[in-house]
This record gives structure tokens, C-alpha cells and sequence, in this order.
């Protein structure tokens, strides 16, 4: 399979901010840059909290979750040391209504156009969700995930994407270009 690079400003602008982010961290005395080739520490508590600050530092911790905001988007990003695991997740809106086409078409994104960060329902709503392994995430992957995943919120309803890239092998490009020759002839008449 291959990767389709698909450039949308707007979701690109999260990336870089995001990006931005990172780099200001790395000026920080207490968060270490990580080197080309080197071998990446192990994610503590303390990193995950730096960074997550770096985005917006009126974050708040409750236990063993942060909440935050990322492009206004309400944010929480809850870590388990024990289990190794992290979630980012962010509210989409309520599953009230959703229709069964618009159920295969989150799915059709999850495959080719969401990329690592997710769509997902739990508890009557919908959520733009990045799962993984809290010590093996490095700061630069916590950071694009935070992109990622306000990336997939904010395009849901439109392109459903993560950002630059689309897995190849998927119909979601395919559902795009269609739904642009429908918009377009619909402003021609």
C-alpha cells in the first residue's frame, strides 16, 4: 500500500502549531530534544505534563487525566503508568441521528484517511481518539498526535482527515473527488 499526500491548509496550520510547540520544548531545560539515532527515554508522567502544558498552559490535571485546549477544542489526555497506555480524546458531537451511511463513511476514514488517530463512539458520542503505548511514545509523536487528532474532528462531515497523508487502497480520495465534481457542477447551475 502507499500514502497519498493531500495538502489542506487548515489541517497543515495544526500540524506546524502543534510543530512550533515542540520546538519551544526543546528549549526548555526540563524536556531534553530528542536526537537523530539516539535512543528515546521512555515517556514519564513529568515529559506528557511539560508537553502538554507547552500547548496550553492553563491545562489542568485531575489524577491521572489532563484536560486541556488544542484549536479550542475541549482535550483530555488520560496516561496509565501501570498499563503503558495513553488516550488523546476530543468530542465530536452526539450520535443522535447518525445515520448508517455516515457510520460506514467514519469507517471508510478510519481505514485510509484518519491515519493513526481515530474516530470512535462511546456513551452516546462520537470522538476523535489516538490510542498508544505511553513509554514508547516520543514527544514529536505526541505532538503530531494531538494534530492528528484535532485534525479529524475538525474535518468530520467534509474530508474526515488526519492531515497530509491518505493510506492508498482505500475509496476516500475517490468519495472526495466525487463529492467536489457534485459541489462544483451545483455552483455552475
Amino acid at each position: 500500500m502507499s500514502y497519498t499526500r493531500i495538502f489542506r491548509l487548515p489541517y497543515c496550520a495544526m500540524i506546524v502549531a502543534i510543530s512550533l510547540a515542540s520546538l519551544a520544548i526543546a528549549q526548555d531545560q526540563s524536556v531534553e530534544p530528542e536526537s537523530e539515532g539516539a535512543q528515546a527515554e521512555a515517556m514519564t508522567a513529568e515529559r506528557l505534563s511539560a508537553l502538554i502544558l507547552s500547548v496550553d498552559e492553563d491545562a489542568q490535571l485531575n489524577d491521572t487525566v489532563w484536560f486541556f485546549h488544542v484549536a479550542e477544542l475541549e482535550t483530555a489526555v488520560i496516561y496509565d503508568i501501570a498499563a503503558d497506555r495513553m488516550r488523546i480524546i476530543m468530542p465530536i458531537g452526539s450520535t443522535d441521528g447518525i445515520s448508517s451511511d455516515e457510520l460506514i463513511r467514519v469507517m471508510r476514514a478510519n481505514y485510509d484517511s484518519a491515519l493513526d488517530a481515530r474516530y470512535a463512539i462511546a456513551n452516546e458520542q462520537m470522538w476523535g481518539v489516538y490510542i498508544h503505548p505511553l513509554s514508547e511514545l516520543s514527544d514529536d509523536e505526541f505532538l503530531t498526535a494531538l494534530g492528528e487528532t484535532v485534525n479529524i474532528v475538525i474535518s468530520y462531515g467534509t474530508s474526515y482527515s488526519s492531515g497530509l497523508f491518505m493510506f492508498g487502497g482505500g475509496d476516500s480520495a475517490e468519495i472526495q473527488q466525487r463529492e467536489l465534481i457534485e459541489e462544483l457542477k451545483k455552483k455552475k447551475t
